[in-house]
């Protein structure tokens, strides 16, 4: 018995149950080690968005220039909305780079629950993974359409139409909190959603409105004083300001803003992780 005992206590457990975490563990240890599940789960978002499409990647090309013609036809020529003297196609191009990538990041992760509720029913895993993996996936996206960008921007800068300063330098920034922003607000909305399916119809309409409510077709500077403030509440609004201050030389650039924006996308981030990880445990009895 004793020998019995002896051999059992030098085993190495592959696997150890412990008390249930607490609700202020974000479990980030736990997420580094599911690092390279993160990237095969990047690998599989890239692959499976045109995999079955005739055009296939060419898609990330033509979705954003068609979109430039739409709004430089529609808000350029038609409705005569000012572009702050940018180019209009140079000025929607700006916006909609941006407003893509926050659009497919929180879109993507609004549905983490129901879209791989398969998955999590049969193996486990941070759940966090999945809405992490989108958010990086896209950056795939966000890097072709912001290339385009600056093939429109070369082309301007040439001809002496915009002039681009230091400020540029702050994109790496301003991705970082287009991310989390787009990340944090997802898995609150990927929570509530499991228990809430009124919420997912929503969401599409939400972020049609969210767009007329960030300056992406128009310029901060075209919105009238007392409604002004509205926007700047927005936590979008100091990030695009700035991508098209730096870039195009118009516009606003506030470290404050992009403070509130950072602080902003902290807190939201805390909370949602917070919610995420007690909605995870118990949302396989509500999808």
């Amino acid at each position: 018995m004793a020998s019995n005992d002896l051999h059992t206590n030098d085993l190495d457990w592959t696997e150890v149950i412990e008390a249930r975490s607490g609700l202020l563990d974000l479990k980030l240890t736990e997420l580094w080690q599911y690092r390279d599940l993160i990237w095969i789960f990047v690998k599989r978002d890239i692959v499976s968005v045109y995999k079955q499409t005739i055009l296939g990647p060419l898609w990330f090309v033509i979705h954003p220039l068609l979109t430039v013609l739409t709004y430089t036809l529609i808000f350029g020529n038609i409705a005569k909305l000012s572009t702050d003297g940018i180019p209009a196609p140079l000025f929607y191009l700006a916006g909609i780079t941006l407003w893509n990538y926050f659009q497919a990041s929180f879109t993507g992760t609004s549905s983490t629950f129901t879209t791989n509720s398969a998955i999590y029913g049969k193996v486990y895993f941070p759940r966090l993974v999945a809405p992490i993996s989108l958010v990086i996936s896209n950056l795939v996206k966000l890097v072709i359409q912001f290339i385009i960008f600056l093939v429109f921007l070369i082309y301007y800068v040439f001809h002496g139409e915009v002039s681009i300063n230091a400020y540029a330098l702050t994109f790496p920034l301003l991705v970082a909190l287009m991310a989390g922003i787009s990340l944090s607000m997802g898995v609150i909305f990927s929570s509530l959603t499991t228990k809430y399916r009124d919420i997912t119809f929503l969401i599409g309409f939400g972020v049609s409105l969210l767009m007329y409510a960030t300056p992406v077709i128009y310029p901060l500077s075209t919105v009238p004083t007392a409604y002004k403030y509205l926007l700047e509440i927005n936590p979008l609004t100091p990030v695009f300001e700035a991508f098209k201050y730096g870039f195009c030389g118009t516009g606003s650039f506030s470290w404050w803003g992009l403070c509130y924006s950072a602080l902003f996308t902290l807190v939201s981030l805390f909370l949602g992780i917070l919610i995420f990880n007690k909605v995870e445990r118990n949302f396989m009895d509500t999808v």
